[in-house]
């Protein structure tokens, strides 16, 4: 029978001290990271107000909740998949593990992640709701799609399509389902917003895999960095911090009155500083690139919000 460790552990890594409990939470569920699930709810929130002139708070407020419970319920199975694989060796040089290091027991951990699950369901509930039936789909794939990238026999986390779940789960489907919630419609908007911002967020995952590539494939773990090798996944970056201006050139194409969100221009340069970033640094350095790809997204759906609310005034 496994026991519960309520204290502190015994050894400890030198250079990872406790942290205390509230320290080994925050490790555990990473709340810097929820920006990724944030950003696509408000930029699809002013998108759907600015092309329906409407706007629906009790469902933007459960829509944001469940982004933010499928990220940090994300996370926190990420943190122990590691865990009971046994897959932190002493090459891999990302941020701490809270579950790997003892600071949350493995049953603690396997317990609040079927308390956010829980919590992941009785939001659906309320989307489908207001929304129908097909958010029942919509969650029970989310919450599939968040155990399989760590958990099961063949984990996403270990094969070359994580940057694709990122795309469609915190790209496709969130900016699509907040946007359908408010208005029971889709728009190419709202795919194009999609796939751009979804774009951003598998770049914060490429950082990650990128500075983990030689301790990945010293366990087996076929990520696309592994797979392609660090020069043409650097070209991959690239294409993946292009490709949301690319996708708001075109949404201003299809639709001209849309011209203000041209403003995501001005993150440009932090794009571009992000992505030159990537090849010049390594080990830990790279740690602050994937929290400045965090960042960018975040910049952009406030850029593209604030654009979309402009262009629904007039």
């Amino acid at each position: 029978m496994e026991q519960e460790e309520l204290t502190e552990p015994a050894q400890q890594p030198a250079e990872r001290p406790y942290p205390g409990r509230l320290g080994a939470w925050m490790a555990f569920c990473r709340p810097k990271t929820w920006m990724i699930a944030c950003a696509p709810v408000i930029a699809s929130l002013a998108l759907a107000w600015c092309e329906s002139d409407g706007f629906r708070p009790v469902v933007a407020v459960f829509t944001l909740l469940i982004a933010i419970i499928m990220q940090a319920t994300s996370n926190m199975e990420n943190d122990l998949g590691y865990a009971e694989r046994n897959a932190e060796t002493g090459n891999r040089r990302g941020l701490p593990r809270a579950t790997t290091l003892g600071w949350i027991s493995l049953p603690t951990a396997r317990r609040a992640i079927r308390v956010m699950i829980v919590l992941a369901l009785l939001n659906t509930a309320v989307l489908i709701y207001f929304g129908g039936w097909v958010f029942a789909l919509v969650g029970l794939a989310s919450v599939l799609a968040a155990y399989c990238y760590m958990g099961g026999p063949k984990p996403i986390a270990y094969t070359p399509f994580g940057e694709l779940l990122v795309l469609v789960f915190f790209g496709l489907t969130a900016v699509c389902g907040t946007y359908y919630l408010q208005t029971g419609t889709l728009s190419a908007a709202a795919v194009l917003l999609g796939a751009g911002l979804g774009a951003i967020a598998s770049g914060v995952l490429a950082v990650n895999n990128y500075r983990d590539l030689e301790h990945d494939a010293s366990i087996g773990r076929m990520t696309l960095a592994v797979t392609l090798g660090r020069p043409r996944f650097v070209q991959l970056f690239s294409v993946l911090l292009a490709l949301p201006y690319f996708t708001t050139l075109l949404t201003v194409g299809l639709s001209p009155s849309l011209w203000p969100c041209l403003i995501v221009f001005a993150s440009a340069p932090k794009a571009i500083r992000t992505f030159r970033d990537l090849p010049r640094h390594e080990h830990e350095e790279l740690n602050a690139v994937m929290f400045s790809c965090v960042k960018l997204e975040g910049i952009f759906a406030i850029l593209f919000a604030a654009g979309a609310l402009v262009a629904g005034l007039f």
